[in-house]
């Protein structure tokens, strides 16, 4: 099975308003998509989930 490349040619004009689209979206869904956006890249770029960092805080008494 192979998957085909399409490409099309547009004017800047004729190109999808995408900013149009995510204006009409509220903020908790473009939230959302953001924070899939994030997932996807460190499940892509280290094989895993994003997770907080421990810090730790060495306090002399």
């Amino acid at each position: 099975m192979t998957i085909a490349r399409v490409i099309r040619k547009t004017t800047l004009a004729e190109q999808p308003k995408e900013l149009d689209y995510w204006r009409t979206q509220s903020y908790e869904q473009r939230l959302a998509a953001l924070e899939e956006i994030r997932r996807d890249y460190h499940r892509w770029k280290y094989n895993a989930e994003p997770r907080l960092q421990r810090v730790y805080t060495v306090v002399k008494r």
